[in-house]
């Protein structure tokens, strides 16, 4: 069966995004960028919660034209050629080999058909819904050395703990520390 990999970059105070909703924050460096370059080679298909999914679109189809960063050039032509997934009730279509689903078990079929692994990227909403189903195999949370002070928390408020297995942590590049967990 395929895994869904959870890969996601948080502020040292638990926050996905800024107050105001900014993701200017994270530093890519060579070894947080190799990294996320080793997720990416064990997957198949991009998985994204609307959200994620409105600033990925905003910024990859054209990435190389506004950023001459390593990691921007190196992931631009492999998020364009990646078949990517959207979770939405709303969104109504998708370019970009971009296929919208809007039931989790939608996405619990995808897990059971053939393939490599699955990465949701960022995200609080989906990632939650997905943890709640028992789906998220893998939590790659990056922590960065920044304090925002607000946003959108790394994880929702639950009913029940959610346990987790510390499997590998390392320090990157820029002081970033990355923790791999597997649902215990």
């Amino acid at each position: 069966m395929r895994k869904i990999i959870y890969w996601v970059h948080t502020s040292v105070d638990g926050h996905i995004d800024g107050p105001k909703g900014e993701f200017d924050w994270p530093v890519m460096g060579e070894e947080l960028s190799a990294y996320s370059d080793a997720l990416t080679d064990r997957v198949d298909t991009l998985l994204y919660g609307r959200g994620v999914w409105e600033g990925m679109v905003a910024f990859w189809p054209t990435a190389e034209s506004v950023s001459d960063h390593p990691h921007v050039l190196r992931y631009a032509p492999i998020w364009r050629g990646t078949p990517k997934i959207v979770f939405s009730t709303t969104l109504k279509e998708a370019d970009w080999d971009t296929r919208i689903l809007s039931e989790i078990e939608e996405i619990a079929e995808l897990k059971r058909q053939p393939g490599k692994d699955l990465l949701l990227t960022g995200g609080s909403r989906l990632a939650a819904a997905l943890t709640d189903h028992g789906l998220i195999d893998e939590y790659h949370i990056a922590v960065h050395p920044v304090v925002l002070g607000g946003g959108k928390p790394l994880f929702l408020p639950r009913e029940d703990r959610l346990n987790l297995r510390l499997v590998e942590s390392r320090t990157c590049d820029a002081g970033v520390v990355v923790m791999r967990y597997d649902r215990a």
